[in-house]
């Protein structure tokens, strides 16, 4: 009985960390968050955006060294309620970080970050080499 209760309430609780854009991190058995993100290309640049629920602009870092993004985020603890005698609290609290390699080299200076409403915008311009090789393709219907 307690078994499958148990089993109900992680199943729970993976679909509403999904539901909010985060992802257990695997590799590590406290299971800190880790950041869910989107990679999307333009002509002119990558744009990366992160979901970062919970977590205040001021608790957010990017770096970008070389051909290498990382994302430093922490979600802190809030003030627990003394006057309450908790059973089991299981919200997320601690650091976390998502790192990537990029396809090109990026000047730093040249990085946007935007952050709004729990989510991270960061737009990389492709640098001028990278832009003049790339040339879309026009796929053609066969006979």
């Amino acid at each position: 009985m307690f078994g499958s209760l148990h089993d109900e309430i992680d199943r729970v609780f993976h679909d509403f960390t999904q539901s909010v854009g985060l992802k257990p991190d695997r590799a590590n058995s406290n299971a800190l968050l880790s950041p869910v993100i989107n990679v999307a290309e333009t002509d002119k640049a990558l744009e990366i955006t992160a979901e970062l629920p919970g977590v205040d602009q001021q608790d957010v870092n990017v770096t970008v060294t070389d051909n290498r993004l990382t994302i430093l985020a922490e979600k802190k603890i809030e003030e627990e309620d003394k006057s309450k005698d908790y059973h089991v609290v299981e919200r997320s609290y601690g650091k976390f970080a998502r790192s990537m390699s990029l396809p090109f080299g990026v000047e730093p200076d040249k990085v946007d970050a935007q952050f709004k409403n729990g989510i991270l915008t960061v737009t990389l311009p492709k640098p001028p080499e990278v832009t003049a090789k790339t040339h879309k393709v026009k796929i053609k219907h066969a006979a």
